[in-house]
Formats: structure tokens, sequence, C-alpha cells
């Protein structure tokens, strides 16, 4: 592959994480527009496709039950590459797709037509596609009514991607305020305490004006005071935001997500929590991203009966506020050359135990995502015997 698409691939998947995308919660935005490119189209099926380093995710369906299939067995991997559109009138016969699944057994599709997903960046983060069993002839205006569903599809990824921005903004907002309301806790007691004080002083010295000053203090700092007690405990709830995780969601997050493509390759996944903060609610920041591209790349080296465990821990201590994320294989493992590739951020492409193909950018993308999180990535491997990725993401 030429350096120039390399760059263009890499761009386009660190685009992609920057929209830091939920993949099995955007049916909703989408099942309007799957629908009605079906409809234009003249087809059974719709697909809205997001690709990513390993896997073409179908947030969006019409006609077909598919929620996600290696990126080397998809027809959209070819349209993301693609200038403008691909056309294929007969799957059974274009040699890059003949001897897939789907068109070799059910529901055996034979038409196709993909729409790249362009950003405003100019990226293909994936690619609306219309299927058929019988091959169909779409008109220039089709086409075009085609286009203007895949732009709109784009633009609510977009304004998706702004709301994740604002809700961090307000998570942000949300902490200040605990951190204000914890400050002035101490000094408004104090203030209350002394005011007592001064009271009982005042008593013995019968001193009437001062007690009545007295007695606004205490009086206005424990209005104060219960105002912060008030916000502090809006604050301080531990049920998971929109924006967030906890231990428990992301477990079944992960497991939602990857145990089928665990499951089609015979590999056993196996997802743990600590028992310890199992409830302490994170931003969901990259989160999937990052463990996403380790847990794919992890099936993708892993042969068909071994394991891959992912085992994740929360540090919720003052001074150590740490999400702990490891992903262990027993796959073939990573050379010394291949680490240092990895560590130096350079991308190559190798291909999977089962023959799966990539643009070996999986790991890099993580690399890259962890640094700018002021994270840290650590490899162990063991040729023949298995890799453990140990990352350390500070959650504060």
């Amino acid at each position: 592959m030429e350096s120039q698409t390399l760059d263009r691939e890499f761009n386009r998947v660190l685009e992609l994480a920057e929209f830091d995308l939920d993949y099995t919660s955007l049916n909703d935005h989408f099942k309007d527009l799957s629908k009605l490119a079906a409809r234009v189209a003249g087809t059974d099926i719709s697909l809205v496709n997001i690709i990513d380093s390993y896997t073409q995710w179908t947030v969006s369906k019409h006609g077909l039950d598919i929620d996600s299939m290696p990126r080397e067995e998809s027809v959209c991997q070819h349209t993301i590459l693609n200038g403008d559109h691909l056309e294929i009138k007969d799957l059974s016969k274009d040699d890059r797709v003949k001897n897939k699944f789907y068109v070799t057994g059910d529901p055996h599709l034979r038409y196709y037509f993909g729409l790249p997903l362009k950003t405003s960046e100019g990226n293909n983060l994936g690619a609306l596609c219309v299927l058929d069993t019988e091959e169909k002839d779409l008109s220039p205006e089709k086409i075009e009514l085609l286009k203007i569903i895949a732009n709109e599809i784009v633009s609510r990824l977009e304004n998706t991607k702004e709301v994740g921005k604002l809700q961090s903004k307000i998570k942000d907002l949300t902490e200040t305020q605990r951190k204000v309301s914890h400050d002035i806790r101490g000094p408004l007691g104090g203030i209350i305490g002394l005011s007592e004080l001064i009271k009982e002083k005042g008593k013995e010295n019968k001193i009437d004006e001062i007690l009545e000053m007295m007695d606004l203090i205490k009086q206005g700092g424990k209005s104060i005071l219960e105002l912060a007690e008030e916000i502090l405990g809006s604050s301080d709830e531990k049920q998971p935001g929109q924006n967030e995780f906890n231990l428990k969601t992301f477990k079944r997050k992960l497991e939602q997500l990857y145990l089928p493509q665990a499951k089609t390759k015979g590999v056993e996944l196996n997802v743990e929590i600590s028992e310890k903060n199992v409830d302490v609610p994170f931003l969901k920041n990259k989160l999937i991203q990052i463990t996403g591209n380790l847990i794919s790349n992890a099936i993708k080296f892993t042969p068909k009966d071994g394991r891959v465990t992912v085992a994740i821990l929360l540090n919720n201590n003052e001074n150590d506020k740490t999400l702990h994320v490891n992903v262990i294989d027993t796959g073939v493992g990573i050379d010394e050359n291949q680490l240092a590739e990895i560590q130096n951020g350079e991308g190559k492409s190798t291909n999977g135990t089962s023959g799966e193909r990539g643009y070996g950018f999986g790991l890099s993308l993580v690399k890259h995502l962890v640094e700018n999180l002021n994270g840290s990535l650590e490899i162990q491997s063991e040729v023949g015997k298995g890799t453990t990725f140990n990352v350390a993401l500070p959650r504060e």
C-alpha cells in the first residue's frame, strides 16, 4: 500500500475515534434514513455501516438482521476507498466478493450500491449501501437522492459528536461544582461554629447587640451550607450519565460489542471487573475505541479455541483516580521487531490466525489515543504464547 494511502487510512481511523461512537446505540438516529434509502433505491435491504481498523459495524439496518462482520469480509471496505460510489451489478461475478458467505449462502445477495460517508474533513467513516437478491438499475435521479441521504447521515454523526463534546463540558462543570461545594463546606462549618462560640460568650456578658449579629451570621451560614449540601448531593450521584460508564455498564457494553466476534472465530472472551468501585461513574471518553481495538486485535491473532481476557480495575482514591484495562490473549504473540514498531507508532498490516487482513493501524491508534489522554500503554509478549496489553488512563 502506498505511503499516501497509508496516511489517508490512519487519518480516517483517527477521525473516527474522535467521534467516540457507541455502535450499539445509533440505530434510532438512522433507522428512518436506512428505510428511506431502500425505498428510494427499490431494494429489499439498506445498511448504514461504520468501518474501523478491524470491523464493519452496522449501526442501522433495514431488511437484513446483521450487527457486524470482519472488515475484510465486507463490500463497503471497497466503497470507502472509492472516490464517489461503488456499484456491483452481480456480486457473484466480482472476484473481490464472489466467495463471501452472503453471496454463496443466505441471503444470496447479488446487487450492491454503496456511497461513502464522507466527513467535512474528507475522511470516509463508512458507507450507506443498498442491496438486493436481484439486479437493479438505479437512475441518476435515484443516485442523487441516495447521496442526499448519505450526507444527512454524516450530518447527524457530526451532530452526535458535538453533543458528546457538550456533555463532556457539562461533566467538567459538574466536577467544578462538586469541588466548590466541598471547598465551602469547611469554612462555612467554621463560621457557624465560631458564631455559636461567640454567642455563648455574649450570653455570659449580656451583650445583646452581639447576640443578635451572631444569630444573623449563624442563620446566613446555615442557609449557604444547606445550599452547598444540596449541590453536592446532586453531584455525588453514582448513576452513570449518558456520557459515562461504570465498571458494570462498561463490561456489558464490551460483551455486547465483541462477544459475537469471538464466538464467530471460536475464541473464548471473558470480561472481568474488580469488585471495588463498581458503581463509580467515569467518562466514556475514547474507552470503546481504545479497548475495542485491543480486543479486536487479540481476537484476530488468537487461534480457534484460544482465550482473550479483559480485566478492568478502577482506582478511586483521592490521589489516584486511574482506570486500568488489561487485555490478555493466548495468541501467536509479537516479536521484538513488531513490538518496537508498535511503540514507535508505526502501523504495518499482518494477517491474523484465520487469514484476517487489516491495515495495521489498530494498535498505532490505541497508542495515539492513550498518549493524548495522558495515559500509558505497556505490552508484554512471548511469541507462540500470547500478549498482554496494560492500559492505564487517568479518569479525573
